[in-house]
């Protein structure tokens, strides 16, 4: 089989395009969740921590302070950005939280499988004589 047709059947696989359109959506899903995090959750959380800007929380390694994070990246310091970090951990539950409830609400939308309770199977033929000798020794025909 040659390259191309190899790579014509993974290609048309059913799995690798949803794949693709989950990345797709993905991409974009992470815009919307930046989006409202950046711009309604932050300002929210922001007002219960009394203004602190989680992105301006840092520290140096070479023990100068800097007013924010910018001037010491400009400065040339290397910083620890936990503040970033914080925030990174904030999207992840926030787009984790998210996901849950698509995911709950998609299976509640889908039809429960019908469930079919087992049927015996029917007596083999050898059963079936015993049955009729045994209901015929009960009736005293025998």
């Amino acid at each position: 089989m040659g390259f191309v047709s190899e790579f014509k059947e993974f290609i048309s696989k059913g799995n690798v395009l949803d794949l693709a359109v989950g990345v797709i959506i993905g991409a974009a899903f992470g815009k919307i969740v930046t989006s409202l995090t950046d711009d309604i959750l932050m300002p929210i959380l922001s007002l219960f921590t009394k203004g602190i800007d989680l992105q301006n929380m840092f520290f140096t390694l070479d023990g100068k302070p800097y007013a924010t994070l910018e001037e010491a990246k400009k400065a040339g310091s290397a910083a620890i950005a936990y503040g970033s970090f914080i925030n990174a951990i904030i999207y992840f539950l926030i787009i984790a939280f998210v996901i849950f409830w698509v995911v709950k609400a998609a299976n509640s939308i889908k039809k429960k499988p019908v469930e079919v309770s087992p049927v015996a199977p029917p007596p083999t033929t050898d059963q079936q004589l015993l049955m009729e000798i045994r209901d015929s020794l009960r009736a005293g025909r025998l």
